[in-house]
């Protein structure tokens, strides 16, 4: 046998260039790697809890990847869309197709080298951030793996066009799923993962496969529960799912740090300076630290206090009000090492590459011991590296939580997730979307439905009033709304209305739209981030406020669209 040919220590045999790539990249797969492969290679639904970094996403990807070249080589790989990943981030999204097309071209790279063709395998990202043209360009020629957010899967399984293009998915890959798992946006997803399934069946194809990713999950069975779908149970009713559960402990370097001042009820203005000094004394002694807040009010402020103490050239901002080309703008500095600090809200709280993070610093209580075990996770990302952090308590009641929260981690405890059961304002969503998609008969809908697991015990008592509903409007005048539904009593069959379609599309999801107002910086007219609607109108030309911890004068307020 030849170096090129000699099989990955993983348990199942990839295509030689696949194999001959990894060895050159690595030394050897992680636990969760040499878990996982075998189990989704098999076919079977997988869930990895396993800490971050240990290489649960190549753990997903790489035996889809392994198909996708085999079916290259062959010249029966198809252009359709094989591979979904769904992540809660749109940032994230972008940074996993980075992450994704480096090892593809060097996969292509390894395959001339062995005499073998390139495979041709495309990768996109879709998302709100996603332009016109590349969404056009994706319904013309999708691409082999696709990256999106539950909202834009959403869309895309809705929207005529698209939803054509995901009838041949063989796997989907939700990363993060704690982080939806938790709310009413893990229900929508679980609603639209049942529809993929029932499109892909009717075009007779194979359920497709579904892996779980998280470092932080309890109790790990509902987890799984949750991916699957309440349809997927064993002999004992359980969840018919792999489970690789490696864990969420590591080897943390954590303690709490008390201003020399006693802590009190409402921390003063000099006990926040003593504050900022201790955290602008642990930037100078690390070369990368990441400072944790709950609020983007207090990012800016905590910001500009650094700015004060480090200069404005190593500290900044980062939120969600900021634009996006300057969140990437931060996030590439920060990862280069021009920035030795960065201030962030729950923006950079999942695996978004930022480089290599020495210091993770969480100002007031994080509320969650998951919140804090990602916060925290973000340095020392690498395997084998120590993460480091350190809890800022500015009261005396986020002491007492510091405490606990320590000890609750050097433990091993983790927040048990409780997951919305059956909410019906998500299920009115999908309803119209689907029957917007094709005719449907009550019943056989009702089934589809309860098979995603928030649904599994949803009562036809409640699904028929949905229905009743979506058929007859709600209200008069103009706050009421128009009926959705043509609903056929005798024949008990669903059809959507005319309209149905774009309200489905134009309200979907269930993150609220928030009417903020753009800041534009003159005179070169570029947009900076966004503030509050009620702030901005409240607001008077010659005010001075904090954006990206930059201090903006306002020139004048105008309405846009």
């Amino acid at each position: 046998m030849t170096t090129a040919d000699a099989p990955i220590a993983s348990g199942i045999d990839f295509h030689p260039a696949v194999a001959a790539w990894f060895r050159g990249r690595f030394e050897a797969p992680t636990d969760a790697q040499t878990a996982g492969w075998p189990r989704i290679a098999s076919g079977r639904d997988t869930l990895i809890s396993a800490p971050t970094g240990s290489g649960k996403t190549l753990a997903a990807f790489l035996a889809g990847i392994d198909g996708l070249v085999r079916r290259a080589e062959a010249g029966t790989l198809e252009d359709v869309t094989e591979i979904v990943y769904v992540t809660p981030l749109k940032a994230l999204g972008n940074d996993i197709q980075r992450n994704l097309e480096t090892p593809l071209e060097e996969i292509r790279e390894v395959a001339s080298e062995l005499g073998l063709d390139r495979p041709a395998i495309r990768t996109a990202v879709r998302s709100g951030d996603t332009t016109q043209s590349e969404r056009q360009a994706m319904v013309r020629k999708p691409p082999h793996i696709l990256i999106t957010t539950p909202e834009s899967l959403y869309l895309m399984i809705t929207a005529e066009r698209s939803r054509e293009n995901l009838r041949r998915v063989r796997t989907v890959i939700v990363d993060e799923i704690h982080a939806l798992a938790r709310d009413r946006r893990g229900s929508h997803l679980s609603l639209t993962l049942a529809r993929l399934d029932q499109l892909v069946a009717e075009s007779g194809g194979e359920r497709p496969a579904r892996i779980g990713l998280s470092a932080t999950q309890r109790p790990i069975e509902e987890i799984a529960r949750f991916l699957v779908g309440a349809d997927r149970l064993d002999a004992d009713g359980e969840p018919d799912c792999a489970i690789v559960d490696l864990g969420h402990q590591r080897d943390l370097d954590l303690a709490v740090e008390l201003p020399p001042s006693d802590l009190e009820a409402v921390a003063p203005a000099e006990q926040w300076g003593e504050i900022y000094d201790r955290i602008a004394e642990l930037i100078a002694e690390h070369r990368t630290t990441l400072i944790f807040v709950n609020t983007r009010r207090l990012s800016e402020r905590v910001a500009h206090h650094l700015v004060e103490r480090v200069g404005e050239e190593h500290v900044a901002s980062h939120h969600g009000s900021l634009s996006k080309e300057r969140r990437l703008r931060l996030e590439q500095r920060l990862k280069d090492g021009e920035l030795r600090a960065l201030v962030a809200t729950a923006s950079l709280e999942l695996g978004i590459d930022i480089g290599s993070i020495d210091l993770v610093c969480q100002i007031g209580s994080p509320r969650s011991i998951a919140t804090f075990l990602q916060r925290v996770g973000r340095s020392g990302h690498a395997l084998g590296v120590r993460p480091k952090g350190r809890i800022f308590p500015g009261t005396r009641d986020e002491l007492v939580e510091s405490a606990a929260l320590t000890r609750a981690v050097r433990a091993g405890r983790l927040d048990k997730i409780v997951q919305p059961v059956a909410p019906l304002d998500v299920l009115a969503q999908q309803i119209v979307a689907e029957c917007a998609a094709r005719e449907w008969g009550e019943d056989e809908l009702f089934e589809l439905v309860r098979r995603a697991a928030p649904y599994r015990d949803l009562e036809r008592k409640d699904y028929d009033e949905v229905l009743a509903m979506l058929g007859s409007g709600v209200g008069e005048g103009a706050g009421g709304s128009r009926p959705l539904l043509h609903r056929d009593r005798v024949a008990g069959v669903l059809r959507a209305r005319r309209a149905s379609r774009m309200v489905a599309i134009q309200n979907g999801g269930t993150i609220p739209e928030l009417s903020d107002y753009r800041v534009v910086a003159e005179p070169d007219e570029t947009v900076v981030g966004t503030v509050n609607e009620d702030w901005a109108v409240e607001s008077m030309a010659g005010d001075v406020f904090l954006l990206g911890s930059t201090s903006w004068r306002i020139r004048r307020v105008e309405n846009g669209t």
